[in-house]
């Protein structure tokens, strides 16, 4: 599955790892994407948002 969120469409950004003697090593973070099911226009779907989009769940 992608690291892409459904609602605002962040993706993963790309860095690097620095160790204590500087060496560099390529390395991603990505969003935090919870499979969430909401209603959209009536019908309940699957969707992938990241936690900082305002799709929440009602407990």
């Amino acid at each position: 599955m992608a690291a892409n969120c459904d609602v605002c469409a962040k993706g993963p950004s790309f860095g690097n790892n620095i160790s204590h003697s500087h060496r560099r090593t390529s390395r991603r973070w990505n969003p935090n994407i919870q499979r969430v099911r909401a209603v959209v226009n009536g019908t309940p779907k699957r969707l992938n948002p990241c936690t900082g989009s305002e799709l929440r769940e009602d407990p």
